[in-house]
């Protein structure tokens, strides 16, 4: 797998799946949640929707998947990332699951590239740095047939500072 990592607008990326740090309840919230729900429009709510009342939501670690709507993409992988708890709460193994349910969910629908938001380091708090180095071992470490491209979309200079140093 190639990994690249860009700063930029993950709801703009032409990819065939983008990640969305999304919420266990998955209608949408703050951040990159709110951002890609209303870029990708109500298809996206529908379809979580209707997740929800299959499933119940998505649990924190685990990942679901629906259109992408109006955005570029052709698929929205959510994920629930850990809120940060002083690093007491298996956090670090919450976050890595996020990066491994995405990645085989996109697999199993066929999808050859997907990129990643800095899942949990917002209103979450996971320190940044931290996030970082999970996020690029935990997919560096990923052996897939079927995946080709990786994508880190920083939203700030931060977070792009710390993926370009830890590459």
């Amino acid at each position: 797998m190639k990994i690249k990592i860009i700063k930029g607008d993950i709801t703009q990326v032409e990819i065939e799946a983008i990640v969305n740090a999304a919420n266990t309840s998955l209608l949408g919230g703050g951040g990159v949640d709110g951002a890609i729900h209303k870029a990708g429009g109500k298809a996206i709510l529908e379809e979580c929707i209707a997740i929800r009342n299959r499933q119940g939501g998505c649990n924190v670690g685990e990942a679901v998947i629906t259109t992408a709507g109006n955005m570029k993409a052709n698929k929205v992988i959510h994920t629930v990332g850990p809120r940060w708890n002083g690093g007491n709460s298996n956090e670090a193994e919450k976050l890595k699951n996020c990066y491994i349910n995405s990645l085989q969910l996109a697999e199993q629908n066929g999808l050859k590239s997907i990129a990643f938001p800095n899942i949990s380091t917002g209103i979450y708090g996971y320190p940044k740095e931290q996030a970082a180095r999970i996020a690029l071992k935990t997919v560096e470490e990923y052996q897939s047939e079927i995946i080709e491209e990786v994508l880190f979309v920083c939203f700030d200079e931060e977070n792009y500072l710390l993926y370009q140093a830890y590459q």
